[in-house]
């Protein structure tokens, strides 16, 4: 019977720790076996994968790999920015898998321990906020973006006073804010270059898919809002409702921010990024009057605590 596998990043690993799982690398289109539970990766058996993508754990494990993250991240002798690495290491994993998974039931449940471990991180590790917003790679993945973006909300949210209740509820909304991208033709998704009329015509649709999607689940309004309203405008002239600001909801401003800054900031095949400084001036200047004043003023405080 043929074994099934997870990924995960090499960087939520380290080397010198006891692995209660095993480890496989991927050659051609097979893997194999690498390392066996109980074993440690040797520092310069490590190294030789820094630089790599991912490893290979049998699905059977993935409880010991979930169990292995939490008590690293527990650990009160690792530092925090070690912590913050593995947290987003490790996450980006998980939201991959939630993007790929199609039981959207079951990813809408395995959210809430990701952005429970971001909340705690952020309790626990005050100082380690700025570090997780730096490690964004800037790469655009639907599940990159979406962690990004969830990083950037919870720190938004945080400073804008949400509960820790409430900043659980905007990280999961954030993770699942384009999850209407499921319907659009993946062509239109992976398109090298702009849009025409016609499949940006379908791209706008995704809040509404989105929308219907999550109706069919128990998820709460907060994280629906976050979906269907993230490409709102402040002026009223958004999609797909044309909402005035003061009717769109408070988490789905906070999502519409962090989604434009990610994707300014973000290296696609047709556009070259915007560094954080002139990304946060354009949206402050020509862009100001699309978003909640008051939200914006924060997010440079995030970005650069002017």
């Amino acid at each position: 019977m043929a074994m099934d596998f997870f990924n995960v990043r090499v960087g939520c690993l380290s080397a010198d720790t006891v692995l209660p799982f095993d480890l496989y690398v991927q050659i051609q289109d097979r893997q194999v076996h690498y390392l066996r539970s109980g074993d440690k990766l040797k520092p310069d058996r490590f190294e030789k994968f820094v630089n790599s993508d991912r490893f290979y754990i049998p699905n059977e494990q993935r409880q010991s790999f979930k169990d292995f993250i939490s008590r690293r991240l527990d650990d009160e002798n690792l530092h925090f920015k070690n912590k913050a690495e593995i947290l987003r290491e490790s996450s980006l994993s998980l939201v991959e898998e939630i993007y790929e998974n199609p039981d959207v039931g079951k990813a809408l449940e395995d959210s809430k321990k990701i952005i429970h471990e971001f909340v705690k991180f952020m309790e626990q590790e005050p100082e380690g906020m700025d570090h997780l917003i730096s490690l964004s790679n800037h790469d655009f993945y639907t599940y990159n973006h979406s962690l990004d973006v969830g990083v950037y909300a919870l720190g938004l949210g945080r400073l804008i006073g949400f509960s820790a209740t409430e900043l659980e509820e905007l990280g999961r909304g954030a993770l699942f804010h384009d999850v209407g991208k499921r319907w659009v033709d993946v062509d239109i998704i992976c398109k090298k270059g702009a849009l025409d009329e016609v499949e940006w015509a379908q791209m706008k649709k995704h809040p509404e898919f989105g929308l219907q999607i999550l109706n069919e689940y128990n998820v709460s309004e907060a994280i629906k809002a976050c979906c269907f309203e993230h490409h709102e405008s402040f002026l009223g002239n958004g999609y797909p409702q044309e909402l005035p600001g003061k009717d769109i909801h408070p988490m789905a401003r906070i999502i519409a921010i962090s989604d434009t800054y990610d994707a300014m900031t973000t290296q696609r095949s047709y556009n070259q990024p915007m560094t954080p400084k002139d990304a946060i001036e354009f949206m402050t200047t020509k862009l100001k009057d699309r978003y909640d004043p008051e939200y914006l003023r924060v997010l440079r405080e995030v970005m650069f605590q002017l």
